[in-house]
């Protein structure tokens, strides 16, 4: 069994630790990660918590593939109530500590109440204590905390937290691991600095057993084989996530100056290609090498640097040295959202997200809407402090982000989230949202499926929560996006379950993951259960945003989706079909017309009509 069959619960109100175990039945029914946390959410009532409460659970879990020598098996989780949506909010990171947490003897970490003073969390093993951060780590960015910690417990220890935008709740704050690693989106880390809970250090120096140990090494290899003869796995290793970059580019599915067009002309000049060669003659390319989480063959972790000079005056050394590099998702919101071609501009941008701990995706397409209000004239440079907001200024683009990871001057209004900042100036409309989060890098005129995918995603706009990209890339059918989204959101809902990574699927098909379940727990897992267990944490995610307030209503996309077609690329004049989808959809899924999962669909999951697994 490769759980530890206990978890953690800190109460910051009293300042205690206290041990319990695991719900057997809740982890049999929802598998671990995201399932299981999001069943110990619900359970407390947190769909009727303010966010950002003393009594909101935060939670931190593993999955019963974290820990082992699965590929990728590294992942973690942080589970919560969104700052940023309000709606139900599970990150996922990779790195080393999830791992770490595992080793030390804990599946997962249930924290609630606000300290009266920044505390952090020492996890030693099996022992636990809430020691004082005020005047030691408060008030740093989350690099300066992690060297600090590890200066005081130890090179061998591993730590979340969050930097200063946590602190000053800004609401797309992270929770950062590993230096550059994040359980990045709809708003923890804010959701941690509320309850002034600065970091988790962890030394883990146990290990994790397997239910068939024979069996399970025999899996592992016959995946690490999969993984080395995948094309897209090899893709992934040279090129990183930017390899999408060109993809999108050309095809004209690339979301460009807060979506007034689905192709930005400079997308070359930011891609995966243009990182790796050199800008001129004795000038080191953007790209200096690649690096990869715990137990991970793939290797898909950029590692970059600035040009000497470029962007840096204001951090001096630190950010001309190596450092995070951009992913896909980084480049598209710092780059073509913005209107920025300038490479070292959005690696700039990016540092500090890591550095401060703040989701770049949400910060750029933030950024784009307050560049339009800005182009539009609905604010000036009263507003912004006396920067030219307007599309494609670099200069802009790296001044926001350090304002913005403190909630400085303007930066407080970016902080807000799109949503909350076009509503300030009257100009809703102009945020590209869905439930309050900001869109990822796919375009729903030119992408159908992302469309009905990111209306439908419990935690708002999310390119991680369905698959539908084969599809789209093929066809702008509606008709036939229904199903693909349906199927692909359970599939997704159990691999985030799992503790491993989404990118194993460029070689894994889900039936091989369910053999490595079933090899590592037991407890005849198979690919049918596994695959229900995903449809019933989808369900209960439904469940959670019906219980805080979200309707059928919230199922939607911005009104340019529909109002203003595609402005160019191979989908050029195409609007988003979802009148046509999610219809369709509901009744896949065993929906009423309003959205509600039917009495006979949580019967046939085995569950109650509050939820709960029978």
């Amino acid at each position: 069994m490769s759980w530890q069959g206990r978890l953690l619960r800190i109460d910051l109100n009293r300042g205690t630790c206290e041990t319990e175990p695991l719900r057997e039945d809740w982890r049999d029914a929802y598998i671990g990660q995201r399932g299981l946390a999001t069943k110990y959410l619900w359970e407390a009532g947190a769909a009727r918590m303010d966010p950002l409460a003393p009594e909101m659970p935060l939670i931190f879990a593993t999955g019963p593939l974290t820990g082992t020598s699965a590929a990728t098996g590294g992942r973690y989780s942080v589970i919560t109530k969104g700052a940023l949506t309000g709606a139900v909010a599970c990150s996922n990171s990779g790195g080393y500590f999830g791992a770490a947490l595992k080793f030390a003897g804990w599946d997962m970490i249930i924290v609630t109440g606000r300290a009266e003073t920044p505390v952090y969390l020492w996890i030693d093993d099996g022992e636990a204590e809430l020691l004082p951060a005020d005047g030691f780590i408060w008030g740093e960015s989350f690099w300066d905390t992690e060297t600090a910690l590890k200066e005081r417990h130890g090179k061998d220890v591993r730590v979340a937290g969050i930097g200063r935008a946590g602190e000053a709740l800004v609401r797309y704050a992270c929770i950062m691991n590993d230096r550059d690693r994040a359980a990045g989106r709809s708003g923890v880390g804010a959701v941690m600095g509320a309850k002034r809970l600065k970091a988790i250090v962890v030394r883990g120096t146990g290990g994790v057993k397997v239910h068939d140990p024979a069996r399970f090494a025999e899996l592992v290899m016959e995946g690490h084989a999969m993984l080395a003869a995948s094309p897209g796995r090899q893709s992934l290793t040279t090129y990183g996530t930017n390899a999408m970059m060109s993809k999108t580019g050309s095809f004209g599915s690339l979301p460009t100056r807060n979506c007034l067009d689905t192709t930005f002309e400079h997308y070359e000049d930011i891609s995966a290609e243009a990182m790796r060669r050199s800008p001129g003659p004795g000038r080191q390319p953007n790209l200096i090498t690649n690096k990869a989480c715990f137990a991970c063959t793939i290797g898909c972790g950029r590692v970059a640097k600035i040009q000497p000079d470029h962007f840096t005056a204001t951090k001096g050394e630190r950010y001309r040295l190596p450092q995070g590099g951009l992913e896909y998702e980084s480049a598209y919101a710092l780059g073509a959202m913005v209107g920025v071609g300038d490479l070292d501009a959005a690696t700039f941008a990016n540092m500090v997200c890591n550095e401060d701990g703040m989701d770049p995706i949400s910060f750029g397409a933030t950024l784009s809407a307050a560049m339009e209000l800005f182009e539009k004239g609905v604010i000036g440079t009263d507003q912004t402090g006396g920067i030219e907001l307007t599309f494609g200024n670099a200069e802009a683009l790296a001044e926001m982000a350090l304002k913005t990871a403190t909630a400085e001057g303007f930066g407080a209004d970016l902080a807000l989230g799109a949503q909350r900042l076009c509503e300030k100036y009257g100009h809703p409309e102009l945020a590209m949202t869905v439930k309050g989060q900001e869109f990822p890098g796919y375009d729903p005129r030119a992408m159908q499926g992302m469309g009905l995918a990111y209306a439908t995603s419990p935690r708002g706009a999310c390119h991680m929560r369905a698959d539908p990209y084969q599809s789209d890339f093929t066809s702008a059918d509606p008709s036939v996006k229904a199903p693909i989204v349906k199927r692909t959101q359970d599939e997704e809902a159990a691999l985030d379950s799992l503790g491993i990574c989404a990118f194993t699927t460029s070689a894994w098909d889900h039936g091989y993951m369910a053999r490595l379940l079933d090899a590592a727990c037991g407890g005849g897992w198979t690919l049918k259960r596994m695959l229900e267990a995903g449809e019933r944490i989808w369900t209960l995610e439904r469940l959670f945003n019906l219980e805080a307030g979200f309707t059928t209503d919230d199922d939607t996309l911005p009104r340019r989706m529909f109002e203003m077609p595609a402005p160019s690329g191979t989908f050029a004049g195409e609007v988003n079909h979802l009148d046509v989808m999610l219809p369709a959809y509901y009744a896949l899924r065993g929906w009423t017309e309003d959205g509600r999962p039917t009495d006979d669909l949580l019967a046939r999951l085995g569950m109650s009509g509050d939820g709960s697994a029978e």
